[in-house]
């Protein structure tokens, strides 16, 4: 049948997930670092993903699509709430308690650690694009909740560079062109995007790496992946 259905423009999609979690049908994951329209019968064609989407990448459109199944979006709510998960669509936002042994996995971690801060402010929507301490650093591009998710993040990540932290989920923002102008203003010596496992992360990575391609530099990078539960998945 043909009806409005939305569309998601991947090119400009920064992967913050707001649009899975606002869609109440779980029409909407984020694969890849990208918001996928994965169930087409599960799209109502109301749009409640459209105003949350920070950088417009959704519109409506009508085209060949199978009908809205509201029965099958009920079964799948039920089955979800009967494995206890009161979300849809971004895992990024599912409630997770995250069990302590006592025993600390950051085995340098020590309760006398000094901040290893080396700049203010720390967010990248505030930090000046020309400040001095850019020059000749090696810059830290983290999500916020990496702080909170591995104690030693000072000592292993933050100490000797220039730490720049953010989140577009809750920043909606795109935060590409401010970190393409740092970048391609300064002379960065490297670049260390540290993410948390969750998909929305995927905008923050994604930003960082379009910039450092937009800067038109070669400058050495790589990801960090931290788990929810603190343990480092990739480095």
């Amino acid at each position: 049948m043909i009806r409005k259905i939305i569309k998601i423009n991947e090119e400009k999609c920064n992967g913050c997930g707001a649009c899975a979690a606002a869609c109440h049908e779980g029409a909407i994951e984020i694969i890849d670092g990208k918001a996928r329209l994965t169930r087409e019968d599960y799209c109502d064609g109301l749009g409640d993903c459209l105003p949350q989407c920070p950088t417009d990448a959704i519109t409506f459109e009508e085209r060949e699509a199978p009908a809205y199944d509201e029965a099958a979006v009920a079964a799948a709510k039920r089955e979800r709430l009967a494995e206890g998960n009161t979300h849809f669509g971004c895992p990024g936002i599912q409630p997770r308690q995250i069990e302590r042994d006592g025993t600390d996995n950051s085995p340098t971690c020590a309760v006398t650690a000094k901040s290893q801060l080396g700049q203010w402010p720390c967010q990248i929507k505030l930090a000046p694009v020309n400040a001095p301490y850019f020059n000749g650093a090696k810059l830290l591009i983290a999500a916020d909740c990496t702080a909170y998710a591995y104690a030693n993040i000072h000592n292993d990540y933050m100490k000797g560079k220039i730490t720049l932290i953010g989140c577009p989920k809750l920043d909606a923002v795109d935060y590409s062109g401010k970190l393409t102008d740092i970048i391609k203003n300064n002379d960065i010596k490297s670049v260390t995007i540290l993410r948390m496992e969750v998909p929305c992360c995927g905008g923050l990575e994604n930003a960082a790496k379009r910039a450092i391609q937009e800067s038109g530099k070669f400058i050495p990078w790589n990801v960090v992946t931290i788990s929810t539960d603190g343990k480092i998945l990739d480095d």
